[in-house]
């Protein structure tokens, strides 16, 4: 049989065969930070990927003195150390002295900065954001001209709305020079007086939506007077562009959704908007005209024309009756006045001198009611119901009658 080795000395040969592997003594590997978790004792546990595989990778704290940056993943990084054993569970590792970012890395430790740098200066706040229009009339394009994106949006905003106007200045956004095109697109498009304008492009690498990583293109889009609407890359993809814009969509196509909006559903919108208006109209139309009526008709009765007829039929009213009620009073006090008249008939004179009885007076109209009122040859009147004697007393005779 031939030689049994135990695990420990398996796993020690292979520590050697590593330590005297001049290559991996001193190498470096690049590769997508993963996994990574910062120990309480100060080391560092991460794994370097790329689309071949994983290899599990330590910085101990004693080397993370040349550490410039805090390690996070999906970061691309370039380790520089040696590949040895660890014998406790049979698996190799890196084990670097130092780390720096690489590639893709660097373009995002910048990124990081500037998008601090410029939001502690204010330039993303969401009181400095303009509403997007919401019917807009000029669409600005700062894009491409032979892109996908440009495509994209015309095709979306023929669909949604043929009525609105594309205006379209070809910019670079790719390489040297593409924020200063961009830059020069945004602020044409501002004077111009466009209703919103659309940055944008296709999708790619960090380095080629690097334009619109820079801090003039996003000075322009804060300084713009027109709502500005990011749509660079994918949806995954986001740029500083997209923090000082008004409005970020996750695509082209999206931003010109966004942007224009839909014709026929908008005017079936207004169709129906315009039936309830006019079923509202007529409703409160109808209300209003009974409303009106009845107030035309307590302003009848409380009209002072209404309330002075109202008073004079009372009048008349009260006339007819005290008329009546004085006809009847005259009535009652006529039957009393004969009743009355009937009792003084048998007390006057005439009456009196109808039953032969005579009123004697002098000349000087004191009646003679004695015989010692006048003497021989003095001159009487002696009245009779039907006229009057003038006569001479002749004589006089006291006489007596019995009453």
């Amino acid at each position: 049989m031939q030689n049994v080795y135990t695990v420990k000395q398996v796993n020690a040969y292979i520590r050697n065969m590593f330590a005297q592997d001049f290559m991996l003594n001193r190498i470096a590997v690049k590769g997508e930070v993963s996994n990574c978790k910062y120990h309480s004792s100060g080391h560092i546990y991460f794994s370097l990927k790329d689309s071949s595989g994983v290899i599990s990778c330590v910085m101990f704290a004693g080397n993370r003195s040349g550490l410039t940056f805090r390690m996070s993943d999906g970061q691309q990084v370039a380790a520089m150390g040696n590949v040895g054993t660890y014998e406790r569970d049979g698996s190799y590792r890196l084990y670097a002295r130092e780390i720096r970012l690489d590639g893709d890395g660097v373009l995002y430790e910048r990124f990081q900065a500037l998008k601090e740098e410029l939001e502690d200066m204010g330039m993303f706040a969401a009181e400095y954001k303009q509403p997007i229009p919401k019917y807009v009339k000029t669409v600005g394009i700062v894009t491409a001209p032979t892109g996908a994106a440009v495509r994209d949006i015309m095709n979306i905003a023929a669909r949604r709305n043929p009525y609105v106007q594309l205006i379209l200045y070809p910019a670079l956004v790719q390489g040297e020079g593409a924020a200063e095109s961009i830059v020069r697109g945004i602020k044409a498009l501002d004077a111009y007086g466009t209703d919103v304008i659309i940055v944008g492009r296709g999708g790619g690498s960090i380095e080629d939506l690097w334009a619109f990583n820079e801090e003039c293109v996003a000075r322009a889009i804060f300084e713009c007077r027109v709502p500005v609407i990011s749509a660079v890359g994918h949806e995954t993809d986001i740029t500083i562009a997209d923090f000082a814009a008004d409005l970020r969509a996750p695509t082209p196509s999206a931003a010109a959704e966004l942007a224009v909006y839909e014709y026929l559903q908008t005017k079936n919108t207004m169709k129906e908007a315009y039936v309830t208006l006019r079923k509202s109209l007529a409703s409160r139309i109808e209300k209003s005209r009974s409303e009106s009526e009845r107030y035309m008709l307590r302003l009848r009765i409380l009209h002072p024309g209404s309330r002075l007829r109202t008073k004079k039929r009372r009048i008349f009213d009260l006339e007819e009756k005290i008329a009546k009620i004085m006809a009847q009073r005259v009535q009652k006090e006529r039957g009393r006045l004969l009743v009355y008249s009937e009792q003084m008939k048998r007390f006057s004179p005439l009456e009196r001198l109808g039953g032969g009885y005579a009123y004697v007076r002098k000349t000087d109209k004191k009646a003679v009611l004695h015989i010692t009122d006048v003497r021989e040859k003095d001159k009487i009147e002696i009245q009779l119901i039907d006229g009057t004697i003038h006569a001479e007393v002749i004589s006089a005779k006291e006489e007596s009658y019995d009453r």
